[in-house]
């Protein structure tokens, strides 16, 4: 029984084989490393076929030394199997290594079976490693060459190393095969030795602010009337390709996607352009131009995840449209009631809060449809890492729900008061604010420094800025200065709208609701929602 063990112990340990491929040109050196590390042990190499002993004397042109096999120079004959056996004790271990030797052929430089794999590169980095020149010793790179023809250019473009070559500035055009061709000295022979590997570079994205090339801001398109008019905007959006970026076309604040479709088409696209320029482009197709797009503003808005820019253009008539009435009275008509709509739009403007706050006062414009939303707004405040009590938590958590929710039937969501015990914060928070109809923000300087409010923060924004789909309040509660310790979203929403003042005054009647600083703050939340009839029965 204990003889039989040893025999089959005996037949494993010989049994192991792997394989491994080794590609050469002809008449070049070629070394060839067993796979195994045979280091403290007896390694003898095989012809696989006939299993005939390569000898391990140097002179021969095919010899081997311990772990490896030269071919000085390669033939055409040499391609085959070969089979390095190491022995140690009782373990024994073979390995067959393919080997493949091409001849030269006119105007083909490299076999591409030959070529080794890509050495990345990228616009900071051209640097190509020379294939498998650390297993030759006392090896030299004598040329370097690309796509078959020797390297040419400007000195300061290529610097070589003794393993090395490396490009400044890579550019496009810098692609290629590059082989390096190398002397290896054995025995006082010296041989030539050749490597190809393909140079691809890999741009990573770099976002810069957007820049619209075309049209320019205020621009005047002249159209016919009834006729059909594309208007192209085009926009830099980055370098390489961006992870958010959009070139679109607003009518009077209303996006193209939801125009008449009849009459509004938008295309859009992106391109790469040279230096790995990313760009967008949209155009605008109006099928029959009428006279109300005379009067309307036609915006394009660029957009990456750094900032969004936009310029307006306007479109004039080259000839009148029928039907058109140009007499006197009707000119000096349309201009009194262009007067009249002037001085009304001043007086809207001067006092545009009380009049909206009047008319809700005494309409009582209730919207009852079911918008899908459960808060009339949703409270993002700094909160206080310290157990010491401050005014913007006290303001937060008593003076805004007792002036909206208690004096005028507002529902608010507010972080500590609204969020379940052990709820996952990030999910409460994206679903909190996506059943929200605004998002009011208070700023004070602590939020400058302020590292925790960042997820509860790009959820908002993001609801604001790039989903579209809910309006932000901001309340400033202490003053920030210029705004410049701010995060780049924050200050493009506060230079869009500004921001809703608290005054010192305001502290002695903070709960009076008919203070400049509330009925600013009731102008901006939504019309009140009636209950639907299923939640009023529960």
């Amino acid at each position: 029984m204990g003889l039989l063990h040893l025999i089959l112990l005996s037949t494993f340990l010989s049994a192991s084989m792997t394989s491994e491929s080794f590609h050469a040109m002809e008449d070049e050196a070629l070394v060839v490393k067993c796979p195994q590390d045979c280091q403290n042990r007896t390694v003898r190499w095989y012809h696989t076929q006939s299993n005939q002993l390569i000898p391990a004397e140097e002179g021969g042109r095919i010899h081997s030394s311990g772990r490896f096999l030269w071919f000085l120079p390669t033939s055409k004959e040499d391609s085959g199997n070969y089979t390095c056996v190491t022995c140690y004790y009782n373990y024994k271990k073979q390995y067959t290594v393919s080997v493949m030797v091409y001849p030269h052929k006119q105007g083909i430089c490299f076999p591409s079976q030959i070529r080794y794999p890509n050495d990345t590169g990228t616009l900071t980095s051209g640097r190509i490693v020379c294939p498998t020149i650390d297993n030759y010793e006392n090896a030299t790179i004598v040329k370097w060459y690309k796509d078959c023809k020797a390297l040419q250019g400007p000195r300061e473009k290529y610097l070589m190393g003794e393993k090395y070559l490396f490009i400044k500035h890579p550019q496009k055009t810098d692609e290629g095969y590059y082989t390096c061709h190398f002397t290896y000295t054995h025995n006082a022979n010296v041989y030539n030795v050749s490597a190809t590997r393909p140079f691809i570079i890999k741009v990573c994205p770099s976002p810069i602010p957007p820049r619209i090339q075309y049209p320019t801001d205020n621009a005047v398109i002249k159209v016919e009337c009834g006729s059909p008019v594309d208007i192209s905007c085009r926009a830099l959006l980055g370098i390489g390709k961006q992870n958010i970026a959009v070139v679109t076309w607003e009518v009077n604040e209303i996006k193209a996607e939801d125009l008449d479709t009849s009459r509004f088409r938008e295309d859009r696209q992106f391109f790469m352009g040279r230096d790995w320029e990313y760009y967008g482009e949209s155009i605008l197709n109006i099928e029959e131009v009428k006279e109300e797009d005379f009067l309307s503003n036609f915006t394009c808005v660029a957009l990456n995840e750094i900032e969004h820019v936009k310029l307006t253009v306007t479109l004039q008539l080259k000839v009148p449209c029928k039907g058109d009435n140009h007499s006197t009275y009707t000119t000096i008509g349309i201009l009194v009631l262009l007067v009249i709509i002037a001085l009304l739009l001043i007086l809207y403007q001067f006092f545009q809060t009380d009049i909206v706050l009047l008319c809700r006062g005494i309409f009582k414009p209730y919207k009852t449809q079911d918008d899908g939303k459960i808060y009339d707004a949703y409270v993002i405040y700094p909160k206080n890492r310290t157990n010491e009590a401050n005014f913007v938590e006290y303001f937060v958590h008593q003076i805004l729900p007792d002036v909206l929710e208690n004096k005028h039937g507002y529902k608010l969501c507010i972080f500590g008061r609204d969020m379940l015990p052990g709820e996952d914060e990030a999910n409460a928070f994206e679903m909190r604010i996506q059943k929200s109809r605004r998002l009011i923000i208070i700023l004070t300087p602590q939020l400058i420094q302020y590292e925790e409010f960042g997820c509860e923060h790009q959820i908002a924004l993001y609801s604001a800025l790039i989903q579209n789909n809910i309006k932000v309040i901001l309340l400033e509660m202490e003053t920030i200065g210029n705004y410049e310790g701010l995060q780049e979203s924050l200050r493009h929403i506060i230079k869009q709208q500004g921001t809703i003042k608290w005054k010192e005054k305001h502290q002695e009647c903070s709960h009076a609701s008919n203070s400049k600083f509330w009925k600013l703050v009731r102008y901006h939340m939504p019309l009140r929602h009636k209950p639907s009839q299923l939640n009023h029965a529960v």
